[in-house]
């Protein structure tokens, strides 16, 4: 059996068969929503606690809020989230997804243009 995996490059991408993770939420009032997983990040490197980025689904082009909460997987390797508990860890959190999507902007338009 080998270990050889698929690799896709971009000129083979179909950005029209891509399907992005999702996951589904239940709110505090039992209401579910649909959201794409953006991202699991650390604040940093040494961190040994995991963030996730989702964005939910919506009809609103416009919007672009983004839930943050901790990510973990138990014994199993089934993966949980938790409530962020603290305004101080929260904000670290965000300013790392932040710091992400800025990166992801840079090599985006560097490939952009590169030709």
């Amino acid at each position: 059996m080998s270990d050889e995996k698929d690799i896709v490059t971009t000129e083979e991408f179909d950005e029209e068969e891509y399907t992005a993770p999702t996951v589904i939420l239940t709110m505090d009032d039992d209401s579910e929503v649909v959201c794409e997983i953006l991202d699991i990040f650390k604040i940093n490197e040494n961190d040994e606690q995991e963030y996730i980025a989702l964005l939910p689904e919506s009809d609103d082009p416009d919007n672009t809020d983004v839930y943050i909460y901790r990510f973990f997987e138990d014994e199993e390797g089934e993966p949980h989230i938790d409530n962020i508990e603290t305004d101080e860890e929260y904000d670290k959190a965000a300013a790392a997804f932040d710091a992400l999507m800025d990166l992801d902007d840079e090599d985006f338009e560097d490939e952009e243009f590169e030709e």
